[in-house]
């Protein structure tokens, strides 16, 4: 049978882009699979909306959904995922830097059996202030996360359906995609992909994408490692400050036995305050695995299996 393609493309703001995007699509994907193209408008206040209405009259193929106001390209993704209908599904940006000529690329790279393929954009036609808090990003999420990839920022990835039907995006979790895929066993790989200078519109991120951005990195750090086990992250820190609590309050017991003044002494404050919290995170821990255990069976899904006979 075969194989239907969804190209999933978040837009905001890209009217002038739009049209020429589409076709040079077609070129790629308009005789040569089945396909579809979901153009997810994340809130616009231009004529984007508008435009990919007029696409749709010649093409019933593409589709849209527009969102009350811009939720964010998680959302978006996460939006598009979730009413993809193909085998493949790929995603790219709206602003024509991604090239839709790699599209058979990626497909290729697919059916060679990954079921998830990262574009890197080796050759990177974007301003110095962007270019290096993107580098020190891909390299602090690779040593945080153990997945070898050059570029996870890049938004041009194709995915095997099974992929997207089991996970979920939110925040700026985008980014993180093929972190959250290596954490249920999918296999990952990348291609390097042609990349080219912004030619309309302007960069919708700023500064403010690079903190929150390190935000998501802690918490896909800790979910990679700890999301099925809480206890084994707090009750690690519990039991180091309820130990050096307790050695504490002991040597404070041994000076008040022989007679020592002890009760304006700092280091007693201290050794009761780190068996406090001490306890405090091994409860932590305790209730995370009871929330854990009781939620486990109702988000339980097989995208950990690869293959039932």
């Amino acid at each position: 049978m075969e194989q239907m393609l969804s190209i999933v493309i978040p837009v905001l703001n890209e009217q002038d882009s739009l049209k020429i995007l589409y076709e040079k699509i077609m070129e790629q994907v308009g005789d040569k699979y089945l396909y579809e193209i979901l153009f997810i408008d994340d809130g616009s206040t231009d004529q984007s909306s508008q435009i990919v209405k007029e696409l749709r009259e010649g093409d019933k193929n593409v589709h849209l959904i527009v969102f009350r106001k811009n939720f964010g390209k998680a959302k978006a993704l996460q939006t598009g995922f979730r009413n993809a209908q193909g085998d493949i599904i790929i995603t790219m940006d709206a602003d024509l830097q991604d090239d839709p000529c790699e599209i058979p690329r990626f497909v290729e790279k697919i059916n060679e059996g990954y079921d998830l393929v990262s574009g890197w954009k080796q050759n990177r036609h974007d301003p110095l202030e962007k270019r290096l808090p993107s580098k020190l990003f891909n390299k602090v999420t690779e040593k945080l996360s153990g997945v070898h990839l050059h570029d996870f920022n890049c938004g041009f990835k194709a995915y095997r359906r099974e992929v997207v039907e089991n996970i979920d995006i939110y925040g700026e979790l985008h980014r993180y995609i093929p972190v959250l895929a290596d954490r249920q066993g999918f296999r990952i790989t990348e291609i390097v992909v042609h990349h080219h200078k912004r030619e309309y519109g302007k960069s919708k991120y700023g500064f403010e994408r690079y903190l929150r951005g390190l935000f998501d990195s802690f918490t896909v750090a800790f979910l990679g490692r700890f999301y099925d086990r809480p206890m084994y992250f707090f009750g690690r820190i519990g039991l180091v400050l309820s130990m050096l609590g307790g050695i504490i309050c002991l040597y404070m017991t041994y000076l008040w036995a022989t007679k020592q003044p002890i009760g304006t002494r700092p280091l007693l404050q201290l050794g009761v305050l780190l068996l406090i919290v001490g306890v405090q995170m091994i409860s932590i821990g305790f209730i995370g695995d009871m929330i854990v255990d009781a939620t486990y069976h109702s988000r339980y899904n097989e995208g950990h299996v690869k293959e039932k006979l």
